[in-house]
């Protein structure tokens, strides 16, 4: 392990363990490929002993007051807050993303947790009025222990996004997280412990994802399955949670659609774009990664964008400057690199980038294309990387029919100086998330989540919270 990168272990029941197995997997820097640690793997034995943990911190939890428990989640984030350079350090060595970025998501999570344990205060009931002598009432209570399974691309974001909603609820949660980028994980868990969260309320386990997976969702004990990651393997959770009769949150893939209008300034709506689009070299769930752009501004568009992808900065997100970082693992590099031959066989034009850059670790040059065809690869399937698509159009029905063909429906954008049009597009657009003006992200005070093939339920916000109770309707009669 080096000095700069985290302690990683699997946190049974209040306690670090390298589990019982022996197993591990190596950690690498996707900047300089170099091993950052060995990360060992659970066992059945170990997840079984997750889950009997999570059972008997349930039991203390729920019963813990809730002012009790926003104190303890307020100090945790607080904790968060005051460690941000530590942490955010862990996650560029382990993900790349560059330094600004990794803080910027440690500090949104302490907010996102502050959120939370102060709307769990406002799960509210009701009375319902009744005739005779029956009191009718509807309560909110935690819906009991949750698995849940995170992606790498959002080391902190995503598993603080479950663990904040869970714990606020009065909820335990086992968290499977990224084996690709543990020790951001590890160190949210540490500071929840650090912060006085009972031993069992949260556990963190790392392994074999399909064994982790199967194995979680089929306890009797686990009540709840959430989970953040591509569209198939959300399918199969969501098979097997549907099979268990489990309740589900799924936080899917998109290709998110971004239409600039003929009233748009394109100058404008290109900086806003490229800023979007190359954030986290573009392994964001919400990216935009289809443009749609109407041909009277299509020229400014481009050479703006074009210009504004040429001065972002490449290199590893350590150094000073850097505004973008490597690919997450090889696999990014190899999928950049098909998405490019195939668009460029099918007529579309290469404008900047499309191959690797040399130097040790997984970077790819940041990415135009023009003149894409509809049926390449990279207008129908998530990039998920820094590839950018650029169409023209004329017809704003034609690009909302454009944009909604696909079976994703997470994110969308739009640029117009029109409330007519705008309205327009927020009635068009087939999407859960729905940014005008601005390529905004997910906020922790109003529910994202997707449509169609993208998902279901919501994270973030009163609805987000919902998720992660329970309703239950009272009828009490009235007895002398």
């Amino acid at each position: 392990m080096t000095e700069q990168y985290a302690h990683v272990g699997l946190f049974i029941d209040g306690e670090w363990t390298r589990g019982s197995g022996g197993r591990t997997v190596p950690v690498i820097d996707p900047a300089t490929e170099k091993v950052l640690a060995e990360l060992p793997l659970a066992t059945i034995a170990d997840l079984d002993r997750a889950v009997e943990a999570a059972v008997a911190g349930f039991a203390v939890w729920r019963a813990t007051p809730i002012a009790r428990r926003a104190a303890i989640l307020h100090d945790a984030a607080d904790r968060l807050a005051a460690k941000a350079d530590r942490i955010a350090r862990i996650m560029t060595l382990e993900q790349g993303k560059p330094f600004a970025e990794a803080r910027g998501e440690i500090v949104r999570i302490a907010g996102t947790l502050r959120w939370d344990a102060d709307d769990a205060r406002r799960a509210y009931g009701r009375i319902i009025p009744s005739a005779g002598d029956t009191v009718l009432s509807v309560r909110k209570e935690p819906i009991g222990p949750v698995a849940a399974f995170t992606p790498w691309n959002f080391p902190g974001g995503s598993p603080m996004r479950k663990i904040a909603a869970a714990l606020s609820a009065g909820c335990s949660i086992v968290v499977k997280a990224s084996e690709e980028t543990p020790g951001t994980a590890c160190e949210l868990v540490r500071t929840f412990d650090e912060a006085g969260v009972p031993k069992g309320v949260l556990n963190l386990v790392f392994g074999d994802p399909a064994e982790v997976s199967e194995h979680l969702i089929a306890s009797p004990a686990i009540r709840l399955i959430a989970f953040t990651g591509s569209i198939p393997v959300g399918k199969l959770l969501a098979g097997k949670a549907g099979a268990e009769m489990k309740p589900s949150l799924m936080e899917l893939g998109g290709h998110a659609p971004v239409i600039v209008c003929a009233d748009a300034d394109p100058a404008q709506a290109a900086r806003k774009a490229v800023a979007a689009k190359f954030a986290n070299a573009g392994q964001v769930c919400t990216s935009p990664s289809r443009f749609l752009v109407h041909d009277s501004v299509y020229d400014a568009f481009l050479a703006s964008f074009v210009a504004a992808t040429d001065a972002l900065v490449v290199g590893n997100g350590l150094d000073e400057g850097v505004t973008m970082g490597p690919l997450a693992n090889p696999r990014r590099l190899k999928a950049m690199e098909e998405l490019v031959t195939d668009a460029v066989s099918r007529g579309a034009s290469l404008v900047r980038g499309g191959e690797r850059i040399d130097r040790p670790g997984f970077f790819f040059a940041p990415t135009v294309l023009t003149g894409v065809p509809l049926d390449a690869l990279v207008m129908n399937e998530e990039p998920f990387g820094p590839v950018a698509p650029i169409v023209r159009f004329t017809d704003l029905a034609d690009a909302l029919a454009i944009a909604n063909s696909l079976p994703y429906g997470l994110a969308a954008y739009g640029f117009t100086r029109s409330s007519k049009t705008a309205e327009r597009l927020i009635a068009g657009f087939e999407a859960g998330i729905l940014s005008l003006n601005h390529c905004g992200g997910s906020v922790h005070e109003a529910p994202s989540g997707g449509v169609k093939s993208s998902g279901f339920g919501r994270e973030g916000g009163p609805e987000g919270l919902e998720g992660y109770l329970v309703t239950k309707r009272v009828s009490h009669l009235l007895v002398d």
